[in-house]
């Protein structure tokens, strides 16, 4: 495999990284797939193929099956100090290499090289904070009602995980599943997406400098993913899926996952609601609106997707919002100057084109951008539109792009209605400053996670996670992410 950018040449640990172009990463070995067939990598700035790599069959699932169930014995009875100590060295090469990391997201993905950074210290941090939870799994002891026996109860390792993380973050989605899985005690197999495969091929390649044991964490790319993905969860021994990415895939996993009764975690799509109020900070809302909707160029589950701003402030935001979205440097994502890069795929040009020529049909105004960039690269601009009615496709369907639609809103209760017409609750954001009314729409708002004056909310200290058909269950969090990889045995023990 070649990459014919040459970002990765100003590290003394380069050839670390190309490791990943010796194959499928099972067992601790890079190997072929077993039909020898490939998947281009394309880098949405150009349009260039910079990379190949093995294009997994139900043969090579099967073998990585093998290995998680060969090293899982194993695993699960290392000391839960010595899973600590790697988990945290695997932080710290990550963060020593962050730079050379971050330069190979922005490569595959195109996201902005400063919004790769980020995701790196952000994707590193589950290592550290998983490596200190790793040492704090405890059971629970106490006397059974009647008297007569006392109840224990232990956390065991659930099984083989595979774990299937999307495009938009290849480094982060990983490693908030990985790290958890890891600290408590599973095996896992990873499908990234066939988009963005590189990094989490040089991130294998990191585990194994950082001591993870060979079959512990195997890496899997395909383009073919139902059968594979199927032929994953109808072994035995696999125990968990843990799945991020869109409510319909999630739906159909699910079903698959339900004919051999594998334990589900599902992070799915979301469709956030940004709530300005009249007595909000202006610029402080408009700081958190560029944030909330343009990390990674908004391509991103949590993303702002709907804006709905009261009256009295509504033409100030939009002029302000307006203001700086234009000003954003469009460009290559691994040019250190660029604000906003391009989409992941044409496909995501079409889409977001589409529903932004909808709204304006609607009656929708356009106050920047709104049209797609002709020439090469997946480009959209920065885009703002106001009086977006409640019935344009946007304000139900994830826009997955630097598109903010902005609504007027009235009431306390107008707006908190309109925020929960929808199928999904994963995110939402409240602008006030009247905290005791801050709180009370958090708690009227139908979603897992909402951020209160701020712009941004995910922390691996948190549990990320979302409710109705945002998914199940959490990640990260104090105990959260660690749970959902482990089983209660219960013990009565006669006294």
């Amino acid at each position: 495999m070649n990459i014919s950018h040459q970002v990765l040449e100003d590290e003394q640990d380069t050839a670390d990284f190309h490791r990943f172009s010796h194959g499928l990463y099972i067992g601790g070995q890079w190997r072929q797939s077993a039909d020898s067939r490939e998947i281009q990598v394309v880098d949405p700035s150009t349009e260039a193929v910079i990379a190949a790599v093995p294009d997994a069959t139900i043969e090579d699932a099967a073998a990585a099956v093998e290995a998680a169930a060969n090293a899982a014995d194993g695993w699960r009875t290392t000391a839960p100090r010595r899973r600590s100590e790697i988990l945290r060295r695997c932080f710290e090469l990550m963060t020593q290499r962050s730079e050379t990391l971050a330069t190979l997201i922005s490569l595959e993905n195109g996201k902005a090289l400063r919004d790769a950074r980020g995701e790196i210290a952000y994707a590193a941090e589950f290592f550290r904070w998983n490596a200190e939870e790793a040492v704090r799994i405890t059971g629970e002891f106490g006397m059974a009602p009647s008297g007569t026996n006392r109840i224990v109860v232990d956390y065991e390792p659930i099984g083989i995980c595979i774990l299937v993380t999307p495009w938009n973050f290849p480094a982060a989605m990983a490693t908030r599943k990985i790290a958890p899985a890891l600290a408590a005690g599973c095996t896992v197999i990873l499908k990234p997406a066939s988009e963005t495969p590189l990094t989490a091929y040089a991130l294998a390649a990191l585990y194994q400098e950082a001591g993870v044991p060979p079959g512990v964490v195997n890496v899997l790319t395909t383009s073919n993913p139902g059968p594979v993905t199927a032929a994953l969860l109808a072994d035995p021994r696999v125990r968990k899926l843990s799945f991020t990415g869109s409510t319909g895939v999630g739906r159909v996993l699910l079903a698959e996952a339900a004919k051999h009764v594998v334990s589900c975690s599902m992070e799915l799509g979301g469709n956030a609601p940004f709530l300005v109020f009249d007595d909000a900070d202006l610029e402080a809302a408009v700081d958190g609106a560029m944030v909330a909707k343009m990390r990674n160029a908004g391509e991103a589950c949590t993303a702002a997707n709907r804006i709905y701003v009261q009256s009295g402030v509504y033409d100030a935001f939009g002029e302000c919002l307006a203001r700086r979205m234009s000003a954003l440097k469009i460009g290559a994502g691994t040019d250190a100057a660029t604000e906003c890069g391009p989409m992941i795929t044409r496909k995501a040009v079409d889409k977001i084109d589409r529903l932004v020529n909808d709204a304006v049909a609607r009656g929708a105004r356009v106050l920047c951008g709104g049209k797609a960039g002709s020439g090469t690269g997946y480009y959209y601009p920065p885009t703002v539109l106001c009086d977006v009615p409640a019935e344009a496709e946007m304000a139900h369907e994830e826009i997955f792009g630097p598109v903010a639609p902005i609504s007027r809103f009235e009431t306390e209760a107008d707006v908190i209605a309109r925020a929960n017409d929808t199928e999904y609750g994963l995110a939402a954001y409240i602008y006030t400053r009247d905290l005791a009314r801050g709180m009370r729409v958090a708690s009227k708002i139908e979603a897992g996670m909402i951020a209160l004056n701020r712009g941004l909310m995910s922390d691996p200290a948190a549990p990320f996670g979302g409710v109705k058909q945002s998914g199940l269950g959490r990640e990260g969090g104090q105990h959260h992410g660690i749970a959902e990889f482990m089983e209660a045995k219960y013990l009565a023990i006669s006294i």
